[in-house]
């Protein structure tokens, strides 16, 4: 048994096929099934049941991939700090990202990491529901967070990087933004609100503010991303609440400041004891510009 076939099994699961995991893996099918095969036999359990569409992971195999995940990540942590001591950042840094969090400055942070340590690979987990970054965090698979709070148990050292403003989205042509005043939520109350898919952190936000101040406009639609919404608010099907920095490039005349202001804090999360690539990566965020709605006018850099 050995860390490539956890990594091989651990494929087969993500792509629910065998074929489409070799592809992957850039292995031969036959191969892929033997190794797999042969991990099942020294653990003596069915990691996976054979369907005519592809696979399904049992019971059994879903605690063993559980493990398994955690294993291969500590694997590629050990290889990044050992690189790392000879000089040499590279391996892989983990990252989880609340939705529409840093959607402008992580980008940026990232591309100035990449021109600094080429070699670096960094894999993100975006917008996961709270469940999902809760067990990310739990397993030990993340190195770094970037989120407006802690998730439960998350014992990761924490970096303020200022506070992200939200703002309203409107057609362009819509009557509320005439006079070009700042609006209050209750000016929105009438209107088709264009919410995001249930149990994610910022549609949580959202009704947090709604039942706050005692509204409860119609939802006219549900959107899994930022951009899809504001798209759907630019041809007129509704209005919506955002982090000003998640609209979309050519969409930002959309955006109508909030009275009060409404904002939330802006938390990166390292782990403890962090590597040279943590450390790296951490230099970069605290670069950028994380405050108030001037986001929407900042010009992209490279």
């Amino acid at each position: 048994m050995n860390l490539r076939q956890y990594e091989y099994a651990l494929a087969v699961a993500e792509e629910g096929s065998m074929t489409a995991a070799a592809e992957r893996l850039g292995v031969t099918q036959p191969s892929l099934s033997q190794q797999v095969a042969t991990l099942e036999k020294h653990l003596g359990v069915q990691l996976f049941t054979r369907t005519p569409s592809g696979v399904t992971v049992t019971v059994a195999g879903r605690a063993f991939l559980a493990q398994a995940e955690i294993a291969t990540t500590a694997s590629r942590r050990a290889i990044t700090a050992a690189r790392a001591a000879g000089g040499e950042l590279t391996g892989e840094l983990v990252m989880a990202v609340h939705m529409g969090l840093g959607a402008r400055q992580l980008p940026r942070a990232l591309g100035q990491l990449r021109n600094l340590h080429p070699k670096l690979q960094v894999t993100l987990y975006e917008e996961p529901d709270p469940a999902d970054m809760e067990r990310l965090v739990r397993q030990g698979n993340l190195d770094m967070i970037l989120v407006h709070r802690f998730p439960a148990g998350c014992t990761f050292d924490a970096h303020p990087l200022g506070e992200e403003a939200y703002v309203a989205v409107l057609p362009k042509e819509h009557p509320l933004r005439a006079d070009g005043a700042a609006l209050r939520l209750e000016d929105l109350t009438s209107e088709g609100w264009i919410r995001f898919r249930r149990a994610s952190l910022l549609d949580d936000y959202l009704a947090r503010l709604l039942t706050n101040a005692g509204l409860s406009p119609h939802t006219v639609a549900r959107a899994s991303q930022i951009s899809t919404a504001v798209r759907l608010v630019a041809q007129g099907l509704g209005v919506t609440v955002v982090p000003a920095s998640a609209i979309p490039e050519g969409f930002e005349d959309l955006a109508c400041p909030l009275q009060p202001t409404l904002t939330e804090p802006v938390l990166v999360g390292v782990r403890r004891n962090p590597g040279s690539a943590e450390t790296a990566m951490l230099d970069h965020p605290n670069q950028q510009n994380w405050c108030g709605t001037s986001l929407l006018r900042q010009p992209a850099t490279d």
